[in-house]
Parts: structure tokens; C-alpha cells; sequence
């Protein structure tokens, strides 16, 4: 309510329409709210689906009307408004009317959104009145938006209308991301350290760019309306307090919160204090600047014999710590389009070919720390041959390393307090995933 009456002040106007378009420019849902823009969606079919990807732009703005759109599975979801809009909140709404949508019908398509059409009218006027963003959490919407049958029944005297949860009639106190009277018999807190580590190496194995993106995902299963505290070895922490860290201290960037957490006390004192929604959400996330060694760094030969057979030789080597064990590792090779009759010969795991994709995927479940793989792939080629740009994909790597942390994120403590007193179970686990991780060819 306070987000409302701010953008009041400001006199910023929010969205006039919202539009749910096909592949095809066809409108299968629209909201008009405002019915100050003429209502079509012929401008956004010329200036999105009809124009070259390259000059599409997110938000852009023709004849005095903004348009802010998002795609989703070959579906355009297009918020239309007047010139001074707050495009930023405009592109977070649909990302979260998105997930609305994928918490109702699962998957978001085209059939599902005729099938729907009901439910979702019912969600786009309470997610949205006015063209002013104002319910969009998940938790709380399903507590009076259903698509269970009920029977019609004649009132009794002492039947009066039911009242709606706190959280939408914007009670002071009252928390839009968590309904009351919540109860469980044992109270638990499990809280994962996601990092990502997004690395490009070239083909002399030297890192030539390394970040760590990072999220600390919870999985909520608390009684009442607990306040949760969560510590981090954050180097800002101890600068503010001028306290002497104990351990390794990190220096996140790009930190982003989730709605619950009080951002006034981060601010003081870098402490992360929330009301938690119930379930699983994603609290925090941050990314790193830091130079890391390959985790698994992949040395790739090419040789060609006679122009008529290729041959390469693959050797993947893990580096990071003796007690971790990496697992569900894939290492994806590309091979020119018109390579056949494969030979595979290696000491681990299982190889296939995918030539739809023109690569080769080598499999390893489990990949124990300080260990070399080695992998033999031959290829036949025609006698004439297309130009070799495919083969200068890079390769791509995927693995999971629990119970490590490339980041030295950790988390220094997790505290629930509750009006009741009762003692809740925190649960700490840390995860490093690939993400974006290529090897460059020679």
C-alpha cells in the first residue's frame, strides 16, 4: 500500500492494458484498466514479432504509449501505458505474473491459458487494480483464488461472509507473503548456498573470465509468524561493526533481497532479518568478481588423418578440494554437422552422440577430486566438405560439487525467534554448480 500511494505522489502512471498475445500477434487475454490508450496490438506486432531479433528492444515507446513485454514458451505477455511509466516495475510484474500463471496451470502455453481463461481474468484483477501492481504472491493468492468445485448451499442465519486473510486487506502488520495460522508439528529451517560459477577458459587453459553468481535458497516449515535472522561472513558486516572476522570474509556485489527481508536493518547493520513466506523462495541473491581455478579443467586435441577421419582426445581433470566428489558431470563436445560413423573409447563414464546437435556428450556420475578422465572420439568425414565454423564451438561443461562452496560464502548463524517460544531445527547446505562454462577449442 505505502509502494502505491508512493507512485501516487510522484504522479508516475502505471499500466493502461495488459495483452497476452500468441506467436502469431493473436490476442488470447487482455485487461484493459485505465482505457486511456487505444486498445491495439498492431504496433507491438511490427516493432516486436515482425522485426529482426537483433532491433527488438524490451521496452520501447511509439505515438506516446510505453510498451513493456516479456516472452515466455513462444508467448508475448505486453503491459501497455502512458509515457511517464515506471518501466522497471512494469517488466517485474509480468516476470511475476509469469510465475502466478506457472503455479496455477504448471506450464504456461497457449492451450493452457484458453483452458484457464476463467482463473486467470480472476488473478489480473486482483494482481493488478488500476494499472497498479498489488498481490503477486503466489502463497497468497491461492488462499481465495481456487480451481477446486464448491457446492452451492442455502446460508443459515449465523452463516456471515468469510473474512479475507490479512495479508490482502493490507492490516497494519499483516505480511502480503505469509498467511496466518500456519502450524506444523516439528519446526525446520533448511537453507541452501547455491554458486554458479559461470567460467570461460581458452584454449591454452588459461581463465580468461570468472564470476560467481550466488543465491541462498530456503525451504520454510515454521509455526506462527516467526522472525528469522541470518548471519554471513560478509566483509561489509565487519566493517560496520569494526569487529575482527575470524575467518575468510567475502565482498558481495549485486546483492538483491526478497521482499520479506527488512532492508533499513541491512542497511544498519547488515543483518538479514525477515518474516519468511511459508515453503520454498529464494531469499537473497549476489554475484562475485573473484579469479577461480577451473574446478574441471578440460584439455581438447583435434586431429585430422588424411582429411578423410577426425580424431579427438579429451582429458578432464577435477581440482577442486579431496573430500568433495563431483557429480552428474557432462561434457558436451560439438563435431562438425556432417562427422559419421563414431568410435568412443574411455576409462570413465559412457559417451554418446547427439547429431541433431552436432556434439558429443560424455557422461560421468561421479567424479572424485584429483582425478584425470581421458576420452577418445573418432569421426569419419565425406571426401567434400562444408566450412569447419561448427567445430569452433567451445565446450561445454556441467557438473554439481556438494557440500562446497567456490565462493567462501558461509553462513555464521540462522535464528528463529516466535512469540511462542518454540525451539525450530536450521538446516545449512552448501552447493557449487556450472553455469555458464566453456572451454574454447585449438
Amino acid at each position: 500500500k505505502l509502494q502505491f500511494l508512493y507512485f501516487i505522489g510522484l504522479g508516475v502512471h502505471m499500466a493502461s492494458c495488459l495483452v497476452v498475445l500468441s506467436n502469431k500477434g493473436k490476442a488470447l487475454i487482455s485487461r484493459n484498466y485505465r482505457h486511456d490508450v487505444p486498445y491495439s496490438t498492431d504496433t507491438f506486432v511490427e516493432k516486436v514479432i515482425d522485426e529482426e531479433e537483433s532491433q527488438v528492444k524490451p521496452v520501447f515507446n511509439v505515438g506516446g504509449v510505453t510498451f513493456a513485454w516479456v516472452k515466455h514458451n513462444n508467448l508475448y505477455f505486453v503491459l501497455m501505458g502512458k509515457i511517464n511509466c515506471n518501466a522497471a516495475m512494469l517488466v517485474v510484474y509480468l516476470h511475476n505474473l509469469v510465475k502466478v500463471l506457472q503455479e496455477y496451470t504448471e506450464n504456461v502455453t497457449e492451450e493452457s491459458i484458453r483452458d484457464n481463461f476463467v482463473v486467470i481474468y480472476e488473478l489480473l484483477d486482483e494482481m493488478m487494480d488500476f494499472g497498479y501492481p498489488q498481490f503477486t504472491e503466489p502463497k497468497v493468492l491461492r488462499q481465495y483464488i481456487t480451481q477446486e468445485s464448491h457446492k452451492l448451499r442455502i446460508l443459515d442465519d449465523d452463516d456471515g461472509p468469510k473474512d479475507l486473510p490479512s495479508a490482502m486487506t493490507g492490516a497494519i502488520g499483516s505480511c502480503p507473503w505469509r498467511p496466518t495460522g500456519i502450524k506444523y508439528k516439528k519446526n525446520e529451517v533448511f537453507l541452501d548456498v547455491v554458486d554458479s560459477l559461470n567460467l570461460l577458459m581458452n584454449s591454452a587453459g588459461e581463465v580468461i573470465h570468472s564470476e560467481i553468481i550466488g543465491a541462498l535458497k530456503m525451504r520454510v516449515k515454521l509455526t506462527g509468524m516467526p522472525e528469522v535472522k541470518v548471519g554471513l561472513n560478509d566483509k561489509a558486516l565487519f566493517e560496520v561493526t569494526s569487529r575482527k572476522a575470524k575467518g575468510k570474509t567475502v565482498d558481495l556485489e549485486d546483492v538483491r533481497f526478497h521482499q520479506c527481508v527488512k532492508l533499513n536493518r541491512f542497511d544498519a547493520d547488515r543483518t538479514i532479518s525477515f518474516i519468511p513466506p511459508d515453503g520454498e523462495f529464494d531469499l537473497m541473491t549476489y554475484r562475485l568478481q573473484a579469479k577461480v581455478k577451473p574446478l574441471i579443467k578440460i584439455d581438447a586435441q583435434v586431429e585430422r588423418h588424411g582429411g578423410t577421419r577426425l580424431e579427438y582426445l579429451v582429458k578432464a581433470t577435477s581440482q577442486f578440494k579431496k573430500t568433495s566428489t563431483a557429480s552428474g558431470v557432462v561434457i558436451t563436445i560439438p563435431v562438425p554437422p556432417d562427422a559419421d560413423s563414431p568410435v568412443f573409447k574411455q576409462n570413465a563414464g559412457s559417451v554418446k552422440y547427439i547429431p541433431d546437435r552436432d556434439c558429443v556428450e560424455w557422461t560421468i556420475k561421479l567424479f572424485p577430486s584429483m582425478k584425470e578422465f581421458l576420452c577418445r572420439c573418432t569421426f569419419g568425414l565425406p571426401s567434400i566438405r562444408q566450412h569447419d565454423a561448427a567445430i569452433r564451438r567451445p565446450i561445454n561443461v556441467k557438473f554439481e560439487i556438494p557440500y562446497f562452496s567456490v565462493s567462501n560464502v558461509v553462513v555464521r548463524y540462522c535464528k528463529v525467534e516466535e512469540q511462542s517460544g518454540y525451539q525450530a531445527l536450521p538446516w545449512v547446505r552448501y552447493i557449487t554448480r556450472a553455469g555458464n562454462y566453456e572451454i574454447r577449442m585449438n
